[in-house]
């Protein structure tokens, strides 16, 4: 779609001349009232109006978008970068949301944008990609609400929440709740790649840039070109690499290894932590300003222990999948089967209640689970608090040496955690390059 005929509502004389810059060709009609820019707006047929305001001074607008149909896109301006102005203004019928001060790119990108997806033309999903996230409980449905609202508009999301709880599963239906669904989603899991590496995947490099560049290849970011990137574990991110997120963030731009030239970007920033941030950053392991970038939006997702009421539609979602799959036997849980397994602490959280299911796919020969059948890893023991100090044992009454009792505390939290690194460094209470050392040392498997 070609714009030729563009309607501007606003009283600031600035954003005249850089419409005209961002739209060189296009015939622009100003006016300094809503009032007027409603008059103006069955006259001259725009192909975009853009309108500055917040939600109470754009409310006649507002009213007037929603009864008229969605076909001209309509591009709000506001004063300030407030998530909560903009889902409410994109709530009510605005295309795209832009917070002061605007650069000329920035403005000719939302144009781009809302003249390629008109109201109209906004591509329609079959469901809700949320509903692939089962869940019951407050919380959950709460976070489900919030996410939907932020999907809207273009603001960076930092998601926290522990390992397992589903923290990708919200990234990915964000993106495609957004205007960018149509664009890639691109996905790095920053701890899953060595440091000296991560740079160079996620900036990309040209030829030569180092010894083994034999050809340019593109990083994530432009990989992401149009769409999103969302960037797990983001606690693990090098200082160097977190340095130049930050430039990404602010500006835009990319400086892949080996070029001379600063590149633009068009992607959506969400990233994804099990850590402490703020922890990190009083460690000197985080950067405070990148944090303050990335906390744009923050949606922490709770453990299963925090909605237990969410675990038999989960468990049950998993078994129909199971039956899908393979023709699975187990068509429902006994009422004293989900008792037992509420009682447990669910350190692995749904990641952890998945392997469960898979367990029991294979182990159980019956039709309804019973507490028997459920595997002995999540059949919880009363907390040690609840045993008197006169009845604990003592741990030299086992006649272990020191090394076997490490041995068997490093077995036992790779399996409460089934197997991941993060969580079980979070178990045992040390760091991953720590917990890695003695695995490394018993030769036991990450």
């Amino acid at each position: 779609m070609n714009l030729q005929t563009l309607l501007l509502i606003s009283k600031d004389s600035e954003l005249e001349p850089l419409l005209r810059a961002a739209s060189p060709h296009a015939s622009i009609h100003a006016v300094n009232t809503v009032s007027a820019g409603i008059s103006l707006w069955s006259e001259v047929s725009p192909d975009l109006v853009v309108a500055e305001g917040n939600p109470q001074t754009l409310a006649p607008l507002l009213e007037y978008v929603s009864q008229t149909p969605a076909s001209t896109p309509f591009l709000a301006i506001g004063e300030r970068h407030s998530v909560k102005e903009a889902v409410e203004i994109m709530k009510a019928g605005a295309t795209d949301y832009l917070p002061k001060p605007i650069c000329i790119e920035d403005l000719h990108t939302a144009i781009t944008r809302a003249l390629k997806h008109p109201p109209s033309a906004l591509p329609s999903s079959p469901h809700d990609p949320f509903a692939s996230i089962i869940s019951i409980s407050p919380q959950m449905n709460l976070m489900k609400q919030l996410a939907k609202e932020v999907a809207l508009t273009d603001a960076t999301v930092l998601i926290t929440g522990e390992s397992g709880t589903g923290k990708e599963l919200f990234a990915e239906a964000i993106h495609r709740c957004s205007l960018r669904a149509n664009g890639p989603l691109v996905t790095l899991n920053c701890a899953g790649i060595p440091e000296n590496l991560l740079e160079a995947e996620l900036f990309g490099y040209e030829t030569g840039a180092f010894t083994d560049a034999k050809r340019s290849k593109p990083g994530r970011f432009q990989m992401a070109e149009g769409g999103t990137i969302f960037l797990d574990e983001i606690g693990e991110m090098s200082p160097t690499a977190q340095a130049k997120l930050l430039r990404v963030l602010e500006n835009h731009t990319i400086d892949p290894l080996g070029d001379t030239r600063s590149r633009k970007v068009n992607i959506r920033i969400i990233a994804a932590t099990n850590e402490d941030l703020l922890a990190h950053i009083k460690a000197g392991r985080f950067r405070l300003d990148l944090y303050y970038r990335l906390n744009v939006y923050q949606l922490r997702i709770p453990p299963l222990r925090e909605r237990l009421e969410d675990i038999e539609p989960i468990l049950l979602s998993f078994l129909e999948r199971a039956k899908q799959e393979r023709g699975c036997r187990i068509r429902a849980i006994a009422p004293t089967a989900v008792a037992v397994l509420q009682h447990h602490d669910w350190p692995g959280n749904v990641r952890e209640l998945h392997n469960a299911v898979e367990w029991l796919t294979i182990t159980c020969k019956t039709e309804i689970i019973q507490p028997a059948h459920l595997p002995a890893s999540v059949k919880s023991a009363p907390p040690t608090s609840c045993l008197s100090q006169s009845s604990k044992p003592s741990l030299l009454a086992f006649g272990l040496s020191f090394q076997d009792m490490e041995k068997q505390m490093l077995e036992e939290a790779l399996q409460k955690s089934s197997g991941n690194v993060s969580e079980a460094s979070r178990l045992l209470k040390m760091t991953r390059n720590t917990l890695r050392y003695r695995l490394a040392k018993y030769h036991l498997p990450e």
